[in-house]
């Protein structure tokens, strides 16, 4: 099945689509990759959604991306004794480490590397940014703060702190129970949740041993200050705007979304764009007009995947959700406009031999008019390099390595096709030519550009481009 755009679509499962049905509806709407959130999903609920996932992609005979998100640290107050308690502006409230029940001064705050890492003047966010304190004494077992924005406070509310670089994990305990049954179950993303720093990202690696490839979910300022660092250990990128929109100021969330989308551009690593990108069509068969427009904005960064949330996964119109998703991608990606600014915002090639080849195959396929580049890929690496490109054609990656399709099933414009490696240059010509003719992105008797490794079967080994013409039958140079 070919797709008619090249940015992808990654719709959550959950309790409006979790059976076999409606994946299939989501798939053949416009889904290339289904993400399974761990903050609502058991390990058996999980292995029935990734069964059914595995039995769509084989009716269809495309590769499928599976994204578990790891629900990752949870900060949260404790209980109070009397129900909900008021916070007024200007007034002092306590959090300290002791357990018993809160009252209107103080309340347990059961995470004891925050008071290892908070200082005066840090600000504290509870209940999803609705009350902001400032902290004005600190000390082992207890924070003093100053009431800036005040609300209702109740039991268990989330408590965000984005001037704190917390000295904890990403990895909590139930992640990495999750962690493990996902990679035991074959996966092929991993979301990691609130990551601060670059080590977080490699704690994570350590575990997945290559098993499945790390995407970091950008949502705290840590992380924003140390963006180089992150984009340059992880595997991909995921602009989390919900969270993010929490620890920083709203206004913010938009320039920081181009910032990532370039840098992880630039490095030629996937960044998906996520959360309330649709938020409306929860309840609505149609979006809002801000809505396509912020889906559009995103297409036009040259995001490699819009990502839908409760959209698909609780939402009463799911398959909806993705046809439009689907629908806009196609239109943004028609306009002059869209190649114009794919154009202008081209970085240049790092200083490999992976990367000259795949800006040559770009250059070569869009002076020439060619119908598509075809590149064979073990690894992933050399589909990647081809569409950080973003050529105009579009991108053909053949893998014996079903996990590399799966994997690529994310990246901006690749269209996988599982197949056997090449046993010798002429067979890695026609085989090329053929399946880009039968999946229809080369007619008879127009050319195409391939891109490969020699010698065949060596991964990181890109170091060739041909020429080749397309015969219904035949393959001639």
């Amino acid at each position: 099945m070919r797709r008619l755009r090249r940015t992808k679509v990654v719709a959550t499962l959950g309790p409006a689509s979790g059976n076999a049905a409606m994946i299939k509806r989501l798939f053949e709407a416009g889904a290339d990759v289904f993400r399974i959130n761990m903050s609502h999903t058991s390990h058996d609920r999980m292995r029935e959604l990734i069964g059914a996932i595995r039995s769509v992609e084989a009716s269809h005979n495309r590769p499928i991306g599976i994204l578990v998100d790891l629900q990752g640290p949870k900060l949260r107050v404790g209980a109070f004794a009397n129900g909900p308690v008021m916070l007024d502006v200007g007034g002092t409230f306590v959090f300290d480490s002791d357990p018993a029940a809160g009252d209107t001064t103080r309340v347990h705050l059961p995470h004891p590397e925050i008071f290892q890492g908070i200082k005066p003047g840090h600000t504290l966010l509870l209940d999803d940014g609705k009350i902001r304190l400032t902290a004005t004494e600190t000390s082992r077992d207890k924070i003093v703060t100053r009431v800036v924005v005040g609300g209702k406070l109740s039991d268990r509310k989330g408590v965000s702190l984005p001037d704190t670089v917390i000295p904890f994990s990403a990895l909590t305990p139930k992640d990495r129970s999750d962690l493990d049954a996902a990679l035991d179950t074959g996966v092929d993303w991993i979301a990691l949740s609130f990551v601060q720093r670059p080590e977080d990202i490699a704690e994570a690696k350590k575990i997945t041993r290559g098993r499945a490839a790390v995407m970091a979910k950008i949502e705290k300022p840590q992380a924003v200050n140390r963006l180089d660092e992150i984009v340059d250990i992880t595997d991909a990128i995921m602009v989390a705007r919900g969270d993010l929109g929490v620890e920083m100021p709203l206004e913010k969330v938009p320039g920081i979304q181009k910032q990532l989308t370039r840098a992880s551009r630039k490095a030629g690593k996937p960044v998906v764009v996520a959360t309330q990108m649709l938020e409306s069509m929860i309840s609505s068969p149609v979006p809002t007009r801000a809505e396509v427009s912020d889906v559009a904005t995103a297409i036009f960064d040259g995001a490699d995947a819009v990502m839908l949330s409760a959209e698909s996964a609780a939402g009463q119109f799911p398959a909806e959700a993705v046809a439009t998703m689907n629908r806009i991608a196609e239109e943004v990606e028609g306009e002059d406009t869209y190649h114009t600014i794919m154009k202008a915002q081209h970085a240049e090639p790092e200083a490999t031999g992976s990367d000259a080849i795949a800006a040559a195959a770009r250059q070569i396929a869009e002076t020439l008019d060619l119908s598509a580049v075809v590149c064979w890929t073990f690894s992933g690496s050399t589909g990647l390099r081809v569409a950080r490109e973003r050529p105009q054609v579009p991108i053909v990656a053949l893998s014996p390595n079903v996990a590399t399709g799966r994997k690529l099933s994310v990246a901006w414009g690749i269209h996988c096709i599982v197949t056997e490696d090449a046993k010798d240059p002429g067979d890695m010509v026609e085989r090329a030519c053929r399946l880009a003719f039968q999946d229809g992105f080369a007619k008879a008797g127009r050319r195409v550009i391939i891109v490969a490794g020699v010698p065949l079967g060596t991964p990181g080994a890109t170091n060739m481009l041909r020429i080749a013409f397309v015969g219904a039958d035949s393959v001639s140079e």
